[in-house]
């Protein structure tokens, strides 16, 4: 895993010299859900310091026994009873996908006195299995979104459509930057991170502005099983 893990780090630095971004532009996702505790202690050991945990009951455990300088992203579904239990273990959420589910976030951060980090996810490709606000459904409710007095929006999130290669990807990636940068423009919204790529297209991400890269298969290795429309 190390040098898988060293692997994915020059690919990273290398995809930023074709931007032109600086290395430090880019934050890395170890997307660990499925592997144990001792395999993300081993990355970590590495110089990792930020992973990626999709279930919030397979994830307790390995917060609860790893060092609390690990940091720890939400990235799968969010469910309305998870919430509660969610918000304290993770400094940051990646799929904020309606109105409805941002409302309650807010509102139970606001019980809880938190003020916590959230992406906005957006479903670029208008897929029916996918969640996330439709691109036009967001520019409508964005005013609504930013008047959540809790809920610190960093940017965007999405999950391409699969396509037989990582270029397939980019077109994808250039519509939530576009998005962004309209959103910004239209409501005034102070999004500067992109959350976007994962193990087969994150060089394409970066490419396209993407901040945040979820990678998890070419560090950890494949996991024992996949689950559809998850994030890493």
């Amino acid at each position: 895993m190390a040098e898988q893990l060293g692997e994915v780090e020059s690919r990273i630095a290398a995809a930023c010299v074709r931007a032109g971004r600086p290395r430090e532009s880019v934050e890395l996702i170890a997307v660990s859900k499925t592997f144990p505790a001792e395999a993300i202690s081993e990355v970590a050991a590495c110089g990792q310091v930020l992973f990626g945990e999709s279930r919030l009951q397979e994830a307790e455990p390995k917060i609860a026994a790893l060092p609390s300088s690990i940091r720890w992203h939400f990235i799968g579904g969010v469910q309305r009873n998870k919430v509660r239990k969610i918000l304290p273990l993770f400094e940051c959420i990646h799929a904020i996908d309606s109105l409805k589910l941002a409302g309650y976030v807010d509102q139970v951060a606001a019980e809880l006195g938190l003020f916590p980090k959230v992406f906005l996810q957006v479903n670029v490709g208008g897929e029916a299995s996918k969640g996330g606000f439709e691109p036009g459904e967001i520019r409508e409710v964005m005013s609504s979104l930013l008047g959540l007095k809790r809920l610190q929006i960093q940017g965007l999130m999405t999950i391409p459509p699969a396509g037989p290669e990582a270029e397939s990807a980019r077109k994808w990636f250039v519509a939530l930057r576009e998005l962004r940068d309209q959103l910004q423009q239209e409501a005034g919204a102070a999004l500067h991170q992109l959350s976007m790529g994962m193990s087969g297209d994150y060089e394409v991400a970066i490419e396209e502005g993407a901040t945040l890269v979820r990678v998890g298969s070419a560090i950890f290795g494949n996991r024992a099983y996949r689950v559809d429309g998850e994030l890493g």
